[in-house]
């Protein structure tokens, strides 16, 4: 069954008087526990994929549904919340709060929700076990190497326990040896707690982590594998 489905979505955007399209009647398919890896050029539609898969922007028309609920009709509110409890983001340049500890910064989701500050607490000493830093909860950004603050921004990630890993380049400022570290660390969300995975990607040596790779190109995938 898939967790999140894309059935003819259309997504434009209005520049001047020009409408740009970037998908037509895009119908996709992430099934449960997978691991995609999404490639192509600059401009194919990627990263507005990424969003409209987490709800960060809304299609033009089309149905989204996740764990078969429609999302693409709820209010504001309300996908936030969705957002809150369902998709963990994890970004090309990390996005930490540079004047918070990681334990400070790991812990900001959880602040949308109604646990208490000692529950908070739990569980982000458990995410920081989970990526192998729990001796660098008190440290700041600037004390940390790359590869250490993405390691922390994927515990922020999944401190909420998140269904859905949503991945926009989470290597691409990294060195091979630091990426691969990071990429196995996916890897092991994905196959031993569950998460499903979709992470953008211009690196070849990066997808082969995934479970499989979709390449996109003017908005089409031009070499289509959606069983769901």
């Amino acid at each position: 069954m898939a967790l999140i489905n894309l059935s003819q979505v259309s997504k434009r955007f209005i520049k001047g008087k020009e409408t740009i399209t970037i998908f037509d009647h895009l119908d996709f398919a992430v099934p449960e526990g997978d691991f995609v890896a999404l490639m192509g050029p600059s401009g194919s539609g990627k990263t507005t994929l990424l969003n409209l898969l987490g709800a960060i922007d809304r299609p033009t028309s089309g149905e989204i549904s996740f764990d078969g609920q429609r999302i693409d009709n709820l209010g504001d509110g309300q996908l936030a919340h969705w957002r809150s409890t369902h998709v963990g983001f994890i970004f090309q340049f990390y996005n930490l709060m540079p004047m918070l500890t990681a334990a400070q910064n790991v812990e900001l989701p959880l602040l949308l929700t109604k646990l208490n500050r000692a529950r908070r607490r739990q569980n982000v000493d458990a995410a920081l076990k989970v990526v192998e830093l729990p001796d660098r909860s008190s440290h700041y950004p600037r004390e940390m190497s790359g590869g250490q603050q993405q390691r922390v921004a994927i515990a922020r990630a999944i401190v909420s326990d998140p269904q859905l890993l949503l991945c926009d380049e989470p290597t691409g400022d990294l060195d091979r040896t630091t990426a691969n570290e990071i990429l196995s660390m996916l890897q092991l969300l994905n196959k031993d707690l569950g998460k499903t995975i979709v992470m953008v990607t211009h690196d070849p040596e990066a997808a082969k982590f995934a479970t499989r790779t979709l390449h996109l190109d003017k908005g089409k995938f031009v070499d289509r594998d959606l069983a769901a």
